[in-house]
């Protein structure tokens, strides 16, 4: 009988280098894909060296793709325009959607693949993505925006595994040492230091406004709008302040952004579009993680078609309009939406 084929996203990273040769042990035929995403200076001439490197070793077939046009297309400029709209973006997720679980899902059925897989700390049951193993790791949060009818095709070997476990493993491989050491790469791959230096080759971040309070009296300055998240409480001046203040509201046709005490960032109700469902539930009681680095907080949605309302049972501090809703059903994600 034939073997089946998998195709692996290969980053030239120790994540998705391991999970080929897992793949390999588990007696798939495995081809990998180095995509190019981005334009940053330098970064694909070492990268997809190391990827060749990862493929040479393994024996397996290294395909390149060009997306940089598609990537300007879905990720960046989308990432620009939620910044110039007083939001913050969250390209990983629409990258994971269109590109990473969109175009590579394409060349998997040109190449003849049976599944895709992917270095992704994250697992499934079919249905559901489900949260890794290694709760440092998990990506699923990311993950939330991704087509449900292709669940079934995914494969991530390290779903179950530690990252620690991972980098041990690469380090005993003769020839392989090097990877398990090299730095890990960025949340964002193609911002080099920060966002605002990005946003500076399209927009003009560097625009002193005023800071109002929620009365709507001036009582400081900052740099410019996009220098700033719900949330942050530092680069704008407050005169006369003795508390800590946080930004709550970006008013960008202004170019002003209003701030107050930490309890004035609290929120009770989130109003969501764009929702992305593993299920056909509209009405119920789960949990929901509004940022990345944040725990899951118990809570009731109604879903009305693409758009939802989330009730809180505890306050959330700083929920930043862009950012994503994701659902958890315990470690089951369940679905999500984009915070209005």
């Amino acid at each position: 009988m034939a073997k089946q084929k998998v195709l692996i996203g290969m980053s030239g990273g120790v994540d998705s280098t391991v999970s080929t040769m897992l793949l390999q042990e588990e007696g798939y035929e495995v081809e990998g894909l180095y995509m190019r995403l981005h334009s940053k200076p330098g970064y694909h001439e070492i990268h997809q060296a190391r990827a060749q490197k990862a493929a040479d070793f393994a024996g397996v077939k290294l395909h390149v793709l060009d997306l940089e046009e598609t990537f300007q297309q879905k990720v960046i400029n989308p990432f620009i325009e939620t910044y110039k709209e007083g939001k913050t973006p969250n390209p990983c997720a629409l990258c994971n959607r269109n590109l990473k679980f969109g175009e590579m899902l394409k060349f998997a059925d040109k190449v003849g693949a049976d599944f895709l897989a992917t270095g992704h700390y994250i697992q499934h049951d079919g249905k559901y993505l489900i949260q890794a193993e290694d709760d440092t790791k998990d990506q699923s949060y990311f993950l939330f925006y991704i087509n449900k009818e292709i669940v079934p095709r995914l494969k991530f070997p390290l779903g179950t595994r530690h990252k620690k476990d991972i980098k041990a493993m690469a380090a005993k491989i003769e020839g392989l040492e090097s990877f398990a050491s090299q730095a890990e790469s960025s949340e964002i791959c193609f911002v080099e230091t920060t966002y605002t230096n990005v946003l500076k080759d399209y927009v003009k971040v560097d625009q002193p406004g005023d800071v109002i309070d929620s009365e709507g009296n001036v009582v400081g300055e900052h740099k410019g709008y996009m220098h700033y998240t719900i949330g942050k409480r530092k680069g704008f001046t407050v005169k006369g302040a003795h508390d800590p203040h946080y930004v709550t509201k970006i008013i960008p046709e202004k170019n002003q952004i209003v701030v107050g005490l930490k309890p004035e960032l609290e929120c009770f109700d989130v109003e969501l579009k764009d929702i992305n469902m593993f299920d056909e539930r509209t009405s119920f009681d789960t949990t929901v993680k509004l940022r990345y680095r944040t725990y899951a907080v118990p809570c009731h949605v109604e879903i009305e078609g693409n758009t939802a309302k989330i009730q809180l049972h505890e306050p959330v501090l700083g929920v930043a309009a862009g950012q994503a809703a994701v659902f958890y059903d315990d470690n089951k994600l369940i679905g999500g939406g984009w915070i209005a």
